[in-house]
């Protein structure tokens, strides 16, 4: 006889499961990622289609052998806002997909949810100012990332274990990013990201909880350094996960189009 479970969770992603059902992907603080059967949600008027995308929900599951199902649902809170503009979609996706690659089934990470559902709503509260949805994406990546095991080594020279210490203001200054290794000082030819000493400062202020805000309420740097921090994210977990963060390529091009201002 099967028994029955609580669980909270966030809702990754959904697919189709048979003809009615459907697949839900959760990441939750118990378990880490734990893919459940939704009987029927895919019938109309079902009291289980709150099974979507970008939903924090509190489930009652049978806790049997093989694929367990969903009892009963009940929606804690919506994400469904952030579809609204493909910024702050994609922003969403990308943090969902990390997520997918850096927890496991049955890999339980206390911090992570918390961490996804903060960030999340962060990005929800700005959602129609593009350089706050592109830093929030950023900075959630750098700390999704460091809660892995995965983290940038954003303090020490990768290749000398000398202390990188920006010196702001010297705009000669440079290090240089080497996806399998880090950043190493100086500019090393061939090496196509490079940092100059206040880029590489504001990087490493993004493992802080808190966003770089100026007083004005704008975040600091303009949108193509963060571009830049995003590119180096993408290269950084194809090198250390062996995996492509796919919803990359839908935000980066929408920031590269010329409508897109610092707002």
């Amino acid at each position: 006889m099967s028994k029955e479970q609580k669980l909270k969770g966030l809702s990754l992603k959904t697919g189709p499961l048979g003809e009615y059902d459907r697949l839900l992907t959760l990441l939750s603080d118990t378990e880490g990622i734990i893919r459940l059967a939704v009987p029927g949600a895919r019938r109309p008027k079902s009291r289980l289609a709150a099974a979507a995308s970008l939903t924090f929900l509190d489930l009652q599951i049978t806790n049997s052998t093989g694929l367990r199902r969903v009892k009963q649902m009940k929606i804690i809170k919506s994400f469904s806002t952030l579809g609204t503009n493909i910024e702050s979609l994609a922003s969403a996706q990308i943090i969902s997909e990390l997520c997918l690659l850096l927890v496991g089934t049955k890999d339980p990470q206390p911090k992570t949810l918390n961490t996804v559902l903060l960030h999340l709503e962060r990005l929800e509260l700005n959602a129609f100012n593009p350089s706050l949805t592109l830093s929030v994406c950023v900075q959630a990546c750098i700390h999704l990332l460091a809660l892995g095991g995965y983290n940038l080594p954003l303090n020490t020279c990768c290749k000398s274990g000398v202390n990188l210490d920006p010196p702001i203001g010297n705009w000669d200054w440079r290090c240089s990013f080497i996806p399998s290794e880090g950043f190493a000082l100086g500019s090393i030819k061939d090496v196509p990201l490079k940092l100059n000493a206040s880029e590489l400062a504001l990087l490493q202020r993004l493992i802080k909880p808190e966003l770089p805000i100026k007083k004005d309420g704008m975040i600091m740097g303009p949108i193509d350094v963060w571009i830049k921090f995003l590119d180096i994210i993408d290269q950084w977990v194809e090198e250390h996960l062996q995996k492509k963060i796919s919803s990359l390529t839908i935000l980066r091009p929408v920031y590269k189009e010329p409508n897109i201002s610092q707002s």
